[in-house]
């Protein structure tokens, strides 16, 4: 297993039940992404998906907490994609990142339907992919 910088994780033992309302909140979430008529709304609500799938797979593989601070969320994707063994997670998350924080930051993303439609089906693939790694 990898080591984790403690400036980003912090050792913490979960119970199931909190594991579980990480899942049960990713999940959530992408169905919210699923079901909303706006694309901006969709998009966020499907990289929360991601971010929180994360760190379900945090808490179960690596007994790790993430810490909220400047960058966690690169380290989550980087390590969710490590343990997962699929790059393409921290290569389409990142991008999915930069997208969000263009748009938080500068009011300057632009998403697009088919965009939305893509990430919808690659968070519902990573959370079943993850759902399996930690069950």
């Amino acid at each position: 297993m990898s080591s984790f910088e403690q400036e980003y994780f912090q050792k913490f033992k979960f119970t199931p039940a909190q594991i579980n309302r990480y899942v049960e909140s990713a999940v959530r979430d992408l169905n919210i992404a699923r079901k909303d008529q706006f694309r901006e709304v969709k998009f966020t609500y499907c990289y929360q998906a991601l971010i929180k799938i994360g760190m379900a797979v945090l808490a179960k593989k690596g007994g790790v907490k993430v810490r909220g601070i400047m960058g966690h969320h690169v380290k989550i994707l980087n390590k969710l994609s490590e343990m997962l063994g699929d790059p393409d997670i921290f290569t389409i998350g990142n991008v999915m990142r930069m997208k969000r924080n263009r748009d938080l930051y500068d009011a300057s993303a632009t998403i697009t339907q088919k965009e939305v439609n893509d990430y919808i089906v690659f968070v519902d693939q990573i959370i079943l992919k993850a759902k399996r790694a930690i069950s």
